[in-house]
C-alpha cells in the first residue's frame, strides 16, 4: 500500500494484522507478479531513492496527489532472483514479528480487561439529567468543578469509567505516583535548527510515534540544542509517549531503536518507575477507557491541549492478581521487544539493497 494524497510515498505491506481490512481511498493498492518481488518492491520504495522518484509524480498547488498510472512509468533496477529473494525473505520476517508484536499487545490488552472485568466503553453510558428531553446534559456538583467550566471536563463516562476501576482494583492511584512513573516531561517550545543526516540527533514529531521506522526524519543540532536534548527532548527505551496537542492522546512505548532520538515538544515523555511498570502503564494507557481518561483533561477552543500535569492526574489502577498484572507487563514488553527485531531486519534489507542493488 502507498499513500497517495497529502504525505506522499509512505508504503506498507498487509500483513497478518491488516488482512481483510478496509483502507481508505487515499491508499494505492499494488499487486506483484512474483512473490518474491514483494519484499524488494517494498524496500525499494522506501529508499531514499525510489521515494524520490515517486515524489517526482505528485501534482496539486496545496495537497500533493499522485495517482496508480504514475506508478508505471518509474524504473526499478531489477537485480539477480537470490538478491531480491534475500530481501523479499528479511521483510516477510520483519512483517510476521510486527504481527506477533500486535498480538502480544492484544493478549495484554484482553488480560487488562478480564481482570478489571471492563464492559465495552459503550457501556460507560450515565444517564441524562432529564431524559425527557434530546440533549446532552449532566449534573454537576460545585465541589467536583476543579474551577473548569468547559463541559467536557465533566463528561460522566470519566467519572464511571473511574468508579469502575475503583470496584475492581486493588488500587486506584494515579499516573504521576512514584511507583508508576519516576517523572513526567513536557519540554518547553523552541526554534528548532536542523542539520543534515549524520551531524545531529535524529528528530521526530507526534503525528510519526506509531511508525516503526518513521518517514520524514530531521536531525536537531547539537551545537544548539545540546543541553536541551540532554535534559527535555532525547528519549529511553520504555518511555512512554503521549500526544499532548492537535490529536491529544496518541500512545506509544518507545522502542530500543529510539534510544536517544529526539522528540517533538508535542509530546510528552512519562518514563516510568521501572521495567516491571513500564509494560502495564502502556498496556493501560493506549486502551479505549486510558484514552478517555487522557481526554477528560484536554483544553483550548482551536487546538486541542492537555499538559503534564494533568498526565499526572489520570486514574491509574493496580490490579488485585499481581501475577497477571506482571504477565501484561511481560507481554507489553515483549511486544517491543519484537518491533526492535523488526525493524533490524528492515534495516538488513535496506542495507542490502543499497549495497548490492543501488
Amino acid at each position: 500500500m502507498l499513500s497517495c494524497s497529502g504525505t506522499i510515498g509512505k508504503v506498507s505491506l498487509v500483513s497478518k494484522t491488516l488482512d481483510n481490512q478496509i483502507f481508505s481511498h487515499d491508499l494505492i493498492r499494488l499487486n506483484v507478479n512474483i512473490p518474491a518481488d514483494i519484499g524488494y518492491i517494498y524496500v525499494f520504495m522506501r529508499s531514499s531513492i525510489g521515494n524520490t522518484l515517486l515524489q517526482t509524480n505528485n501534482y496539486g498547488a496545496v495537497i500533493k496527489h499522485i495517482e496508480p498510472e504514475h506508478l508505471f512509468g518509474i524504473p526499478v533496477p531489477n537485480p539477480p532472483d537470490n538478491i531480491k529473494e534475500k530481501i523479499n525473505s528479511l521483510i516477510l520476517h520483519s512483517f510476521e514479528l510486527r504481527d506477533e508484536s500486535n498480538e502480544s499487545i492484544d493478549k495484554a490488552t484482553a488480560m487488562l480487561i478480564k481482570e478489571l472485568k471492563l464492559p465495552p466503553i459503550d457501556y460507560f453510558q450515565p444517564e441524562r439529567h432529564d431524559n425527557g428531553v434530546n440533549v446532552n446534559a449532566y449534573s454537576v456538583k460545585l465541589s467536583e468543578l476543579a474551577m473548569r467550566l468547559d463541559a467536557s471536563y465533566h463528561l460522566p463516562i470519566v467519572k464511571a469509567i473511574t468508579k469502575h476501576l475503583c470496584a475492581h482494583a486493588s488500587e486506584v492511584t494515579t499516573v504521576g505516583d512514584r511507583r508508576v512513573s519516576k517523572t513526567i516531561i513536557l519540554p518547553g517550545r523552541f526554534k528548532r535548527v536542523y542539520v543534515e543526516e549524520g551531524r545531529g540527533r535524529v528528530f521526530i514529531g507526534g503525528k510519526q510515534i506509531h511508525e516503526l521506522d518513521p518517514y520524514g526524519k530531521k536531525y536537531l543540532s547539537l551545537v544548539h540544542h545540546g543541553r536541551r536534548i540532554k535534559e527535555q527532548l532525547e528519549i529511553l527505551e520504555n518511555t512512554i509517549l503521549i500526544t499532548r496537542s492537535g490529536t491529544v492522546g496518541k500512545v506509544n512505548i518507545a522502542p530500543k531503536h529510539w534510544e536517544r532520538w529526539i522528540l517533538s515538544d508535542h509530546v510528552i515523555r512519562v518514563v516510568p518507575a521501572d521495567k516491571n511498570i513500564a509494560g502495564y502503564l502502556y498496556t493501560f494507557l493506549t486502551s479505549d477507557y486510558g484514552y478517555n481518561l487522557i481526554a477528560k483533561f484536554i483544553y483550548g477552543s482551536v487546538v486541542d491541549e492537555i499538559d503534564d500535569y494533568h498526565m499526572s492526574q489520570i486514574p491509574f489502577p493496580f490490579l488485585k492478581n499481581t501475577t497477571a498484572q506482571a504477565e501484561i507487563n511481560r507481554l507489553a514488553l515483549h511486544a517491543n521487544e519484537l518491533r526492535y527485531r523488526a525493524y533490524l531486519l528492515e534495516r538488513e534489507a535496506m542495507s542490502v539493497l543499497e549495497n548490492e542493488v543501488l
